[in-house]
């Protein structure tokens, strides 16, 4: 049976309202979580790099520098790439969220927002981050097809030989598409395999991520077929 214990795992929250921080902090320490804070984006970029937290709640609005680039920054470094991130805006609009999951996001919440919905969806991630670690305990396999390589227990993807790095999200994705590959799979489906829980994230957020993950696959990016009005299908081209 899995067993969850937040005090296993550490939350990070970068945002500059101190109230605001305040509160969220209070619920996740009362959930059990330890909790790290900053208030700036350097503060809270230096932190992630040398705390290394299990998860992070990101501000999109930051005083010195942009959530996004924060996210960037995190996504390219490879000690950091595959640390969950949930972004935090007072924005609504989609071309807001598209901006947040394109720079490497996990999830989004829009503020005002509930705390309980929020310490729900760090639950959510942080469960799902555990699942994929206890697979490290199991042998590794390798999955290979074409030009693409997958080892799933390592979180490794390499295309030609070469590593890619890819966010939490975007290699369950990938994973996911593999593992049902030569069937279509809706993006409703995807939202609910690959999210892990009821989200209020919609089509164009799957369209997001295959665009970024397609852009990092390189010579592979054409194994992902789109389905015109369904959704993708992984369908590698024989070598």
């Amino acid at each position: 049976m899995e067993t969850f214990r937040p005090s296993d795992f550490t939350v990070l929250v970068v945002d500059d309202e101190h109230d605001m921080v305040e509160l969220v902090v209070y619920h996740l320490k009362r959930e059990g979580y330890r909790v790290l804070e900053a208030h700036t984006g350097e503060a809270g970029l230096e932190l992630a790099l040398r705390e290394r937290p299990s998860l992070i709640v990101l501000d999109l609005m930051l005083p010195d520098l942009p959530g996004v680039e924060i996210c960037r920054s995190l996504r390219a470094n490879p000690a950091s790439a595959h640390i969950p991130i949930i972004m935090l805006t007072a924005r609504s609009s989609e071309v807001d969220r598209v901006s947040g999951f394109e720079s490497g996001a996990d999830d989004f919440v829009t503020k005002p927002f509930s705390v309980r919905e929020l310490t729900l969806r760090v639950r959510a991630r942080l469960r799902a981050s555990a699942r994929d670690q206890a697979t490290d305990r199991a042998p590794e396999r390798h999955i290979r097809l074409g030009q693409l390589e997958i080892v799933p227990e390592a979180h490794r993807v390499l295309v030609e030989g070469a590593d890619l790095h890819l966010s939490l999200l975007e290699f369950k994705l990938l994973l996911h598409l593999v593992e049902c590959r030569g069937r279509v799979q809706t993006r409703e489906s995807l939202l609910e395999q690959v999210w892990g829980y009821s989200s209020d994230a919609t089509s164009r957020t799957i369209d997001t991520h295959v665009k970024r993950l397609r852009d990092k696959l390189g010579a592979a990016r054409d194994y992902i077929e789109t389905i015109r009005g369904v959704g993708y299908m992984f369908a590698p081209r024989p070598e």
